[in-house]
């Protein structure tokens, strides 16, 4: 067996460049790729880093020596890759990017085909097992095997076509949007929004912030989840009295919304949003929604006649119950965001288009429409802390608490709930943190006071 390529992990593949990804791994992941799947067609593309196309271009080499014919999008956002394997029908897709990882890093999504997740229980071993083996060593004189085609291709606009048939054009009344790419892969997509905007008569004005793609990334790395890279759209929207702003990450699967005074607004009170404008749309469907905050979506969804579902966090087990259940929509508190229409998958563009309409439908402002909800379910937030061993604090949070929960859940890590509070704690599964979530009803003091009880005995 070969070495061990450490650039695997549960869900995707990721890595520091140079030391556990490079060409000559990504030509070997794409062979393998090829091979353990049986493809004979696959759709790649890759975010705006500097090592990205380099990195696409030995994966495909790999995928075509193996017969596998390669259709090229160019520069995308993850989310482009999961339309176009979808749309053009083919076997497989694959995304080169590092999204919000440090900039000597980079990695891969991947499809198999109708945009199916593959990752550690869905064939990702298998890739990685036969990447590491190279049986094609042994063959590759022996026999000759037949090229597969190069193309390059562009869906762009079919795709944008999709992306405006989740909203009513006519619904729009003018509105001011910041726009924050973070010099990642989204600007592109934007652009051709606006140009679909302004051919239909939509009165959106667009107030670009750090738009173009730069490998530097000149302004931070994109990641609007920590709190030091979120006042650049803040401060646009301020100046620019904006109704609203949208910053995305690297490859723009994950949108952040900031409401018109520039206020961060926390992912999980947007998955109640979407909930409830999906359900006003399409009465009593299924939605998807996990444990580490419930309480907030678990009531808008029953209030709108819909019927919610508990899953797993992570993008391979929603998506997954997602097809199961058929569900119309889905939500994280991370910001990730998945659809039926959109194959099951998630997609940082679809969200921000469908609260822009409803702040034209309801004639509010985005931050009177999540006020109410926020102040009837104060949460902390997400708060990692770095633990030796974290089982072992996980179980001396669960020892003090239990005794008086009226209902403890282990969907995920282990959620503990009382009449007027619950938390949610986890472990990563990656590095060496516990991760808590609490929320209470209408009781910030309460929310906050245990908030610093739990971390206390998590950090003995």
């Amino acid at each position: 067996m070969g070495k061990e390529l450490t650039c695997f992990k549960l869900y995707d593949i990721r890595g520091q460049l140079e030391v556990e990804l490079d060409e000559g791994i990504a030509y070997r992941i794409g062979r393998a790729f090829a091979r353990s799947l049986g493809l004979n067609s696959v759709v790649v593309g890759g975010d705006a880093r500097e090592t990205s196309e380099g990195l696409k271009m030995a994966l495909a080499k790999g995928l075509q020596e193996e017969g596998c014919d390669v259709i090229d999008i160019g520069m995308v956002g993850t989310e482009e890759i999961y339309f176009a394997t979808s749309h053009l029908g083919v076997d497989g897709g694959v995304e080169v990017t590092a999204s919000h990882n440090p900039i000597n890093y980079n990695g891969m999504k991947l499809v198999r085909e109708q945009s199916k997740p593959v990752s550690g229980d869905t064939g990702l071993l298998d890739v990685k097992e036969m990447a590491e083996q190279q049986p094609w060593l042994a063959e590759d004189n022996k026999k000759e095997v037949k090229q597969g085609k190069y193309s390059t291709f562009s869906i762009l606009e079919a795709y944008v076509q999709h992306l405006l048939g989740y909203i009513k054009t006519d619904n729009i009344k003018p509105l001011i949007l910041v726009v924050n790419s973070g010099n990642g892969a989204a600007g592109h997509v934007v652009e051709a929004i606006e140009e679909q905007f302004n051919a239909l008569g939509v009165p959106i004005a667009f107030i670009k912030v750090h738009h173009l793609p730069d490998f530097s990334f000149p302004n931070g790395i994109p990641n609007p989840l920590l709190p030091e890279n979120r006042s650049d759209t803040s401060d646009a929207v301020k100046k620019h009295g904006a109704d609203m702003g949208i910053a995305w990450d690297g490859d723009f699967d994950r949108c952040f919304l900031f409401d018109e005074k520039g206020e961060f607004i926390e992912g999980y009170y947007i998955v109640g949003l979407l909930a409830e404008a999906f359900l006003k749309k399409h009465q009593g469907e299924k939605i998807i929604y996990e444990p580490r905050l419930t309480w907030n979506t678990q009531e808008i969804i029953e209030s709108e006649g819909g019927v919610p579902i508990l899953s797993k966090t992570g993008h391979a087990f929603i998506k997954e119950r997602m097809r199961k259940e058929d569900a119309i929509y889905g939500g994280e508190m991370s910001a990730h965001h998945y659809f039926k229409d959109f194959f099951y998958c998630d997609s940082g563009m679809i969200p921000w288009l469908l609260v822009a309409e409803l702040l034209c439908v309801q004639g509010q402002t985005l931050s009177s429409m999540v006020a109410e909800r926020i102040a009837k379910f104060p949460s902390s937030g997400e708060i990692n802390s770095k633990i030796e061993d974290p089982e072992t604090a996980i179980n001396r949070v669960l020892d003090v608490y239990k005794a008086d929960a009226i209902n403890i859940d282990r969907t995920d890590g282990i959620s503990v709930e009382y009449s007027d509070w619950r938390f949610n704690l986890r472990m990563s599964n990656t590095e060496p943190v516990v991760r808590l979530n609490v929320e209470s009803r209408a009781d910030v003091v309460l929310m906050e006071k245990k908030t610093e009880e739990i971390l206390k005995l998590l950090r003995e």
